[in-house]
């Protein structure tokens, strides 16, 4: 949204000004009109999914990133539960191959929130890492032990400053190098990275790059997951959610009106869990 790292105006971003100039991808809502193409939904069912120019009265999207919303949910719970719960359920289901110890760095965020529930539901063993102000939300997801990083040493000797390693290490936070994820982990665990930290306002996929020369000399997994945003995993977390097992955390909604608000609350990093603009 800000554009940068500078080489992601290259990737179809803009180059000099933004290429798509309403911004906002997350939607759910009410379809009002349909292509001439569309099978899957008609006018007036409800859904949720990605879309387009989202922060709009009206939105577009493929027929093919959107699922029926599900009747447990509301329309801004709804909205909430796209693309960081897309990426949740990506990165513990098929890049981390959860295993009965997890630890999710930044379990308090968009991502992270969604991470916690779907690796309890995997049957993970999961420990957050998260401020001091968001101990009590990652409990409520169900976390089985939360880390205080304010207070908790989690870059010393490892991740815990100790001698606890990890199976499977859900890094969301991004600022954290290699070299101290990497202690954290078992002998022959994986580390999963969720975005582009660490290289710079050029590049921002540094620590990525770094992984990926690396990780076909080690005995751990270091890998990175990029959301694949479909159907079919969207009716996926539909139904985790219309069993009860995963609830989104919204932490405040705002109006249509106030969306620069609502970035600029969610860039202050101050979120617990989703922001949801409201139409």
């Amino acid at each position: 949204m800000t554009g940068l790292p500078f080489a992601m105006r290259l990737a179809g971003y803009g180059v000099r000004a933004p290429a798509t100039r309403v911004r906002g991808r997350e939607v759910a809502g009410r379809v009002e009109a349909v292509g001439a193409n569309v099978t899957r939904f008609a006018c007036g069912d409800e859904v949720f999914g990605v879309g387009e120019g989202c922060f709009a009265e009206y939105a577009r999207a493929s027929q093919n990133k959107l699922a029926p919303r599900p009747a447990a949910l509301t329309v801004e719970q709804a909205a909430a539960t796209t693309v960081s719960a897309l990426t949740a359920l990506q990165a513990v289901r098929d890049r981390g191959h959860v295993e009965p110890g997890q630890l999710v760095i930044g379990a308090s965020g968009g991502v992270g929130t969604f991470a916690v529930q779907i690796a309890k539901v995997f049957g993970a063993e999961v420990t957050g890492v998260c401020s001091t102000s968001k101990v009590d939300l990652v409990q409520a997801l169900g976390a089985d032990h939360v880390l205080d990083y304010t207070r908790t040493d989690i870059t010393g000797s490892g991740i815990t400053g100790g001698a606890q390693r990890y199976d499977v290490i859900l890094d969301i936070g991004g600022n954290r190098s290699l070299a101290q994820l990497r202690r954290g982990l078992g002998a022959r665990g994986t580390l999963v990275m969720v975005g582009g930290e660490g290289g710079g306002r050029w590049l921002g996929i540094g620590r990525q790059l770094q992984a990926l020369a690396l990780s076909p000399f080690l005995a751990q997994q270091l890998r990175s997951v990029l959301c694949s945003e479909n159907a079919a995993d969207l009716r996926v977390l539909a139904d985790l959610i219309e069993c009860g097992a995963v609830t989104p955390a919204i932490d405040r909604t705002y109006p249509l009106s106030e969306t620069p608000a609502a970035i600029a609350h969610m860039a202050g990093g101050n979120a617990r869990g989703k922001v949801v603009v409201t139409v």
